[in-house]
């Protein structure tokens, strides 16, 4: 039993370890540190430390130095840079971070991430997927009503299986609700994933009938609602 691994996920929300209080933010990321060090002691745990916006806590210095950022800015850099290399000695611990702002992130920190990973808009499959799974979920809640049997979008690759097969004659069904969403999904190019999830909701909100619509329907309204969000990004 001893020898069972056991993963631990610690999400680290960066705006949390701010403080009005000066020097106080530097000690709360010390504080949080110290607890990884304390659960990575155990061998038989694996530990990921999840920090999202990572460029909020490890600001470029160089900026603070030139006075546009405040000077208690550097304390906190130094003590995650100080904590950071505390814990190289240990196996058993991933230091995972994301950003929108890579520019912003100290070179310091930059230089000691073993791996850096571009994370791209999502893809037309993933689209497809995300928007999918959206579908699957109003239709499931009966959110949209069909009278046939329960209905169950193919998948990206199904779908695509089906297209290039000179067999298919299908006009109707989840073939052509299949066909309905990939043309969502083909508009939707480079929105986020956060975007793509809120597309179904907006195009709920824009039925004049929200309570009583077909899937068919419900994606041609998906269709124009795409052209109409990413219209307005552009402009």
């Amino acid at each position: 039993f001893d020898s069972v691994l056991f993963c631990q996920l610690v999400e680290v929300n960066a705006h949390s370890l701010f403080s009005k209080w000066f020097s106080e933010s530097g000690k709360l990321v010390a504080k949080l540190f110290q607890k990884i060090q304390e659960m990575v002691e155990e061998d038989n745990i694996l530990v990921f430390a999840l920090i999202d916006e990572v460029e909020s806590l490890v600001t470029a210095r160089n900026a603070a130095l030139s006075g546009s950022e405040p000077s208690d800015s550097i304390r906190v850099v130094n003590a995650l840079l100080t904590r950071m290399d505390k814990l190289k000695s240990s196996p058993n611990v991933i230091i995972l971070t994301t950003s929108n702002i890579t520019t912003a992130i100290d070179i310091a920190f930059v230089d000691r991430a073993d791996i850096k990973a571009y994370v791209g808009p999502p893809t037309l499959q993933a689209r497809y997927e995300i928007l999918r799974s959206c579908i699957q979920e109003l239709i499931r809640t009966k959110i949209l009503t069909d009278q046939q049997e329960p209905l169950i979008l193919p998948s990206f690759a199904s779908v695509r299986e089906k297209l290039n097969s000179p067999s298919i004659h299908e006009s109707l069904g989840p073939l052509e609700l299949a066909k309905q969403l990939l043309e969502a999904s083909e508009i939707c190019e480079g929105l986020s994933g956060r975007a793509l999830r809120k597309l179904p909701f907006l195009t709920h909100a824009s039925l004049t009938n929200p309570n009583n619509c077909e899937p068919s329907k419900f994606l041609q309204t998906l269709i124009e609602t795409s052209r109409r969000e990413l219209s307005e990004l552009c402009s």
